[in-house]
């Protein structure tokens, strides 16, 4: 089994869609190990995507995860982090295959409803930045 970090982000809440893009977690065969609601301060958003420092959405994006409350979720699964990525469709809407959460409920490419991690790697620092060890089921 492998895990990942999903998070909605502040315009899927604001849209009020957390309960639709969980459900269609699950529906994927997707078990939620791990979720809460945060709200992340510019530093703490600033932290969460440093390795986007150096582009030049960075500033934006930052204010926009700061912006209001997000859902992080664990997720559990065989190959995760692959399936997620196809769930959740490509980071520009428009340009997102037909049935992807992006394609139906994202706006632009900022405001997308969705992260996911882009591989183990990313993974494993992505999750304990949100949750410790207690705050995920066995």
């Amino acid at each position: 089994m492998q895990r990942t970090l999903a998070i909605v982000k502040p315009d899927g809440v604001s849209q009020k869609v957390i309960g639709e893009v969980i459900q269609r977690l699950e529906t994927a065969g997707f078990r939620v190990v791990g979720m809460k609601m945060v709200n992340l301060s510019a530093e703490k958003a600033g932290a969460f995507y440093a390795v986007h420092k150096e582009r030049p959405f960075f500033q934006s994006l930052v204010k926009f995860m700061s912006s209001g409350p997000c859902v992080p979720v664990v997720l559990e699964a065989e190959n995760v982090i692959e399936r997620l990525r196809t769930l959740m469709g490509a980071t520009d809407p428009s340009k997102a295959a037909e049935g992807t959460i992006r394609k139906d409920l994202a706006s632009n490419v900022e405001r997308n409803i969705i992260h996911g991690s882009d591989s183990e790697g990313s993974a494993s620092t992505e999750i304990p930045f949100f949750f410790s060890q207690y705050e995920l089921l066995p």
